[in-house]
């Protein structure tokens, strides 16, 4: 149970193998550490891994968490996290959502639920006030995402797989309604514990510490999201595909494998044809207020649009301008449950591999005929397929390629190419997971994609990746879309990029690193509160917590540092924050020696300021953010961190 407000104050702890169920410890001590969602399923993580555990192991735990927020009445808070040792990466993996899944595991009475164990036969899982059910599952086997959620329908709440996931593709994903857990291969874990679907419903609701003022400051809130430039304009018109434009006009739209930031053909896949010959509807999250989903018609059915990255990775990326084929493929994805990013990603390797002459998978650049047939062959792993179900790391090692293997820690990259964004090039570097644009502070949304601060300088990007990696990461934990935090940006730096008070506060963003680490690095600052961070306030009216704009960053900081160091434990090595060779040693415009990414340079400055050695968190940097881990523990994994890996 809890004191606090908004929390329901019970974990649930499933047992696949015994089929029993019981609460998981968990206290309003750990709850004022790591506030919710993402950064509780790392310190949950933190303190089960073992050296040498591995994704398909049975006692890898499946970690599902909601935030404080969720089910609160604040605006875009329907979201819940998923968190699992990855098999993409063998690291732990992070996969965010926003189905109705978290809002009915609240209602029936839990914050989180983890699976532990593997079912002998497939199983659905039933969540509700009185418990929960184990059924067969062996009907819904085989079957695909939408056609799972169909027999469910009597369930608000569903998590599903595909039989990509079936089929431990490594890049499966879970899908709840027609979104998605997509990084990582969550589905691949979920389906090699033989668990198909897990169900939720109930009738409980958290309580609201200051019920009056929450909803007067959701009113508030609300009114922000839908004024300002992003998220009340930009994202409502065109989605997140509206970036394709800008993308293109910075340089930092991947084309050809990551070979390229600018494709000729990039009007005919861009958010504004998208928007002008295509789109239905606008589509959302419950509770959201932004309603950026596209609605689009496939093959007579009005289903889900694609979002940036499938637009760029299976358009430039692939060197293909016909939207149609990606409308397609998007859904095909979508039922088969396969994460396109790193689909996208492994397929552009292969068609690289096949153009220089080293093993042809049957795809090639610019051409579409069969690349439906493939997804069927990687979700089956049927022929050449199956190579590329175990994504683009992998098919290095096997094949050749590494430098032009783009991806970082084995997580395929989102669809901005980083020689033109230097600061989202360390973000993809030290990111936890991998590849992720989120989880590496989204930097390109301040290198031009929101504001238009200097993308070549490496001056000040550290700061401000650890800051917005930060942010990002209790945004995250709160149980709020992470584009909420969009608005965190002044709207008339957005608006207005050729008064001078904006040129003046662009031309200094790369110099106020210092101030930056300040509320970064230290975790007791004066009680700070910033009105376009509404965040922190939404907890503290919802839960009675403390929480303001310090504390706020410091829940980011621990998540950061506790996923870290589960992942050192697990096996990571010292100097793991890499890039391909193709991003740091080639030069994307062969005439401006600035266009690639100085990886070290930055990664010095990075570590410092975290508290980190070479990737690694010191012993200090724990006991500061009051990380709890044994010593031995520490020390044992940090030396392990610097053996060399046995031929």
């Amino acid at each position: 149970m809890t004191d606090f407000k908004g929390y329901m104050g019970r974990v649930l702890f499933v047992d696949l193998t015994e089929k029993t169920f019981s609460d998981f410890p968990w206290t309003d001590e750990d709850r004022r550490r790591t506030l919710g969602g993402k950064v509780m399923a790392a310190d949950i993580l933190l303190h089960h891994v073992k050296p040498g555990m591995k994704a398909f192991d049975d006692d890898n735990w499946i970690v599902v968490t909601t935030g404080p927020l969720t089910g609160c009445g604040c605006p875009n808070t329907s979201r819940f996290n998923i968190s699992t040792v990855s098999p993409l990466t063998n690291i732990v993996t992070s996969s965010n959502c926003g189905g109705d899944f978290g809002l009915s595991l609240k209602r029936a009475g839990y914050d989180a639920v983890i699976f532990s164990g593997r079912s002998e036969e497939p199983v659905t899982v039933h969540i509700t006030c009185d418990g929960v059910e184990f059924e067969s599952a062996k009907e819904l086997w085989g079957l695909t995402t939408g056609e799972t959620q169909e027999k469910l329908l009597d369930w608000p709440g569903r998590l599903v797989i595909g039989p990509a996931g079936e089929n431990k593709v490594l890049y499966a994903c879970v899908f709840s309604n027609e979104r998605t857990a997509g990084r990582g291969g969550v589905g691949a874990v979920f389906g090699d514990k033989n668990l198909k679907a897990v169900t939720a419903k109930g009738t409980k609701l958290p309580g609201i510490a200051n019920e009056e003022k929450l909803k007067e400051f959701n009113v508030k809130w609300t009114k922000l999201l839908q004024t300002h430039p992003l998220t009340g304009r930009q994202l409502p018109k065109l989605g997140s595909a509206g970036l394709v434009a800008p993308m293109q006009a910075h340089s930092i739209l991947a084309t050809k494998n990551f070979s390229a930031g600018r494709f000729d053909g990039f009007e005919k896949v861009s958010g504004e044809e998208l928007a002008e010959k295509h789109l239905v509807s606008n589509g959302a999250c419950t509770g959201c207020v932004i309603r950026c989903a596209r609605r689009v018609n496939v093959g007579g059915k009005v289903v889900k649009g694609p979002e940036l990255e499938t637009l760029g990775l299976f358009g430039p990326n692939i060197l293909n301008d016909d939207i149609e084929s990606i409308l397609r493929w998007n859904y095909e994805l979508d039922e088969l449950g396969m994460d396109s990013i790193s689909c996208a990603g492994s397929i552009a390797f292969a068609m690289e591999l096949a153009e220089k002459g080293i093993h042809d998978f049957g795809v090639h650049f610019g051409e579409t005929e069969n690349i439906s047939a493939m997804f069927e062959d990687i979700a089956y792993r049927r022929g050449e397929g199956a190579y590329i179900a175990d994504g683009s790391r992998r098919m290095s090692e096997k094949f050749g390629g590494e430098e032009f293997a783009i991806n970082a820690k084995g997580m395929e990259l989102a669809a901005y190419e980083p020689r033109h964004a230097v600061g989202q090039g360390l973000g993809y570097a030290t990111a936890n997971r991998g590849g992720c644009h989120l989880n590496a502070g989204y930097m390109v949304v301040v290198e031009g994609l929101g504001l238009d601060v200097d993308s070549l300088t490496p001056h000040g990007k550290a700061a401000l990746a650890i800051m917005f990696q930060n942010l990002m990461e209790s945004v995250s934990a709160g149980g709020s879309c992470m584009f909420t935090s969009y608005a965190v940006l002044p709207g008339f730096l957005i608006a207005k990029p050729n008064m001078l008070l904006t040129k003046i506060i662009l031309a200094c963003f790369p110099y106020v690193g210092p101030v930056v680490n300040l509320l970064s690095h230290f975790t007791k600052v004066p009680q700070i509160n910033i009105p376009l961070l509404p965040h922190a306030e939404a907890v503290k009216l919802a839960t009675g917590m403390k929480s303001n704009m310090a504390k706020y960053l410091t829940w980011g900081a621990y998540g950061w540092n506790a996923e870290r160091m589960a992942n050192v434990i697990l096996g990571q090595k010292a100097g793991a924050d890499k890039l391909p060779k193709r991003l740091t040693d080639e030069l994307q415009d062969p005439n401006d020696p600035r266009t690639k990414v100085p990886l070290e340079k930055m990664k010095k400055v990075f570590y410092r300021a975290r508290g980190w050695k070479d990737g690694i968190p010191t012993w200090h940097r724990l006991k500061t953010l009051g990380i709890k881990i044994d010593r031995s523990v520490y020390d044992e994994a940090v030396a392990r961190a610097y053996m060399k890996e046995e031929a």
